[in-house]
């Protein structure tokens, strides 16, 4: 069992263990929340084993959110630190060549969502990025119609498009990665699809010219944007490359293989692969076209209603291809639109449990979740908040379809891409010649926060049935326990809310409560008298656990732990005992700055369920040694 405060190798084998050992994974991959694991036999694992490793839920380890078994693949929801989880998975996975290719029986749909997910979660937020810069534009030559004939305009409008046009480069990277194949002749295969070249021998084509390579006719087809085409390739160019290796002799080897491969994917993608691949996409997307040209208001019901259960499950890299076609072919798509009524609706729904709860904690962790949801992310929300009392979920996908289909009638489309469908993303619906559908996404999405908000009011979230039972514990912890536990503050400098911190992981509480420093010194010093039970490899966390039972995380700096070690000295071990004010760590604040890494520090109480909290000096500046957090015990 993973007991160690953010011990990320123990709680890698954790997992492994849990799904039948290494020798049943047969690829393991990431997306932005997630560790993807898919396995070789489904029956090795035990879902008892799964829900309760040596009596411990997986969901409750800590750093983990929840857990999602789908269909052979098993989905650790981590949040923005997965990272940290996958690359310990990827140092205990040692998967040989033959194991790596192969894939689990009878689990084709896991497979292709397992490879969507490896493909696009790498560079999501950049075509995120690039979208609400294209929406910012849409706004700034509305306000002010000049702005669109000057070079400024000009510069930013092509850095917008970069992305997208040069999508197939963007897959090879991370295809080949994903298919175990040469990531240089895969770019190289990839951009010779998006060459210039090429785009102006497709378009003779298209104007009537006949022209063949080796006797073969050539089709008008582009790839720019595209995705199916350069993911075919790097598929099976995996498998050609190998081929190719096999055949040569090794000193021939480096020079001959990039070039085979080249000559023979190149001619074979424009030739069958990239317009057979491409009609399949085409098809796709047409399909869900179909269903909204036929009824709209259906298509935005389901889509605003149940998407969120689809994100659950984590299938839903599976639409972004669609998405994507209908960018290309039409300019437009509809169903990201009616993806924000859900993405919105469940913040609403965050919110709502907000404005209800009684409870400060509760308040804390839907209150960061909500703020998280603004920018499309609602891993916090759903797992932290609405799923986990239940009603408030129910209450956002209602809310959610009641948004899409109002939105449906005022023939809403999103005309950039949004790799994060949210409030941020909504400028993404503006069209001069589709002047309704900004209003309609307006009006849809005010529907479903408000509506969700509301709906909330009115069914709660089971708070009020645990009140009772609640002041019996209040009561009887008073009378019977009353022994206050201070928190004494380990590190000068201001004293800041937890959800202030920029870490989904901390400010939604998923680590536990407590509050945050903004240090004005460099020395970590013991806030109580304990035990030292963890000490990151990399120095930049310790895990402490009092002699009356509060486990502690200090946690110095954000994503400090890319700084492997430098800059941080340790001045205890692991299992040692301190004292209150005892040095356990110094740190060099300048290197810290100096790599771009925030100084903020999180000090956490991982088994904050066991206590009521009373921050003491919130936004205030406080020296070593004050008190800043007072704990009650609140347990019979």
């Amino acid at each position: 069992m993973s007991n160690s405060v953010r011990d990320y190798e123990k709680l890698a084998v954790d997992i492994i263990n849990a799904v039948g050992g290494k020798e049943n994974i047969v690829k393991a991959a990431r997306c932005a929340t997630r560790l993807r694991l898919v396995l070789k036999d489904t029956t090795k694992y035990n879902k008892e084993i799964i829900e309760n490793i040596e009596g411990v839920k997986v969901s409750e380890l800590t750093g983990v959110i929840t857990v999602v078994e789908n269909n052979g693949q098993f989905q650790v929801v981590i949040g923005t630190h997965v990272g940290k989880v996958f690359d310990k998975v990827q140092t205990i996975v040692d998967l040989d060549d033959s194991s790596k290719d192969e894939a689990p029986k009878g689990t084709i749909l896991n497979r292709v969502i397992a490879t969507m997910s490896a493909v696009f979660a790498p560079f999501i937020y950049i075509l995120a990025a690039a979208g609400i810069l294209q929406g910012c534009l849409i706004l700034i030559n509305m306000a002010y119609p000049s702005f669109q004939s000057t070079g400024t305009y000009e510069v930013l409008s092509f850095m917008s498009w970069a992305p997208f046009t040069f999508l197939p480069i963007f897959i090879a990277i991370t295809a080949s990665r994903h298919f175990k194949c040469n990531m240089f002749i895969a770019v190289a295969c990839c951009a010779s699809l998006v060459s210039p070249t090429w785009s102006e021998i497709a378009a003779r084509i298209a104007g009537g010219e006949n022209i063949s390579f080796l006797g073969i006719a050539l089709a008008e087809t582009t790839y720019t944007s595209s995705v199916l085409p350069p993911l075919f390739l790097v598929w099976i160019l995996s498998y050609v490359e190998k081929f190719v290796e096999k055949s040569l002799p090794d000193v021939v080897k480096l020079l001959f293989t990039p070039l085979l491969c080249m000559i023979i994917m190149v001619p074979l993608t424009i030739v069958a692969i990239g317009p057979v691949s491409d009609n399949l996409a085409t098809a796709i997307a047409n399909g869900y076209n179909s269903l909204y040209n036929f009824a709209p208001a259906l298509a935005a019901a389901v889509i605003g209603g149940l998407w969120q259960i689809v994100v659950i499950f984590g299938v839903h890299w599976g639409v972004t291809p669609m998405c994507l076609a209908n960018y290309d072919m039409y300019g437009m798509d509809t169903f990201q639109a009616f993806q924000t009524m859900a993405v919105v609706a469940q913040m609403g729904a965050a919110f709502g449990v907000f404005l209800k709860a009684k409870k400060m904690e509760t308040k804390n962790v839907s209150l960061s979740a909500g703020i998280t949801g603004i920018f499309g992310i609602t891993e916090p929300a759903i797992y932290g908040v609405t799923l986990k009392y239940k009603k408030p979920f129910i209450c956002g996908c209602v809310a959610g379809a009641l948004g899409a289909v109002v939105a449906s009638f005022f023939n809403v489309a999103y005309y950039a891409y949004a790799g994060l469908p949210g409030l941020l993303t909504v400028v993404n619906a503006i069209n001069p010649e589709n002047p309704t559908s900004i209003m309609g996404m307006a009006i849809g999405c005010a529907i479903a926060v408000i509506g969700s908000i509301i709906l909330v009011q009115i069914v709660g979230f089971g708070e009020e049935s645990e009140e009772v039972k609640e002041d019996i514990i209040k009561e009887v912890a008073t009378t019977l326990l009353d022994n206050n536990k201070e928190i004494k503050n380990p590190l000068s400098g201001k004293v800041l809310p937890l959800s202030k911190v920029e870490d989904a992981v901390f400010s939604s509480g998923a680590m536990g409560n407590g509050i945050a420093i903004d240090p004005t010194d460099n020395k970590v010093y013991a806030p109580f008298d304990g035990t030292v039970e963890f000490i990151a490899e990399t120095k930049h966390a310790i895990g402490l656990k009092s002699d009356d039972g509060v486990e502690l995380l200090i946690h110095v700096g954000m994503d400090t732990v890319k700084m492997n070690g430098k800059g941080f000295d340790v001045k205890t071990k692991v299992n040692e005992r301190v004292k209150e004010g005892d040095l356990l760590l110094e740190f060099d604040r300048n290197e810290i700055q100096k790599e771009g890494y925030s100084l903020i520090t999180p000090v956490v109480i991982t088994n904050s369920n066991n206590y009521e909290q009373d921050e003491l000096c919130i936004d205030e500046e406080a020296l070593f040694g004050k008190s800043i957090i007072n704990l009650k015990s609140v347990e019979v």
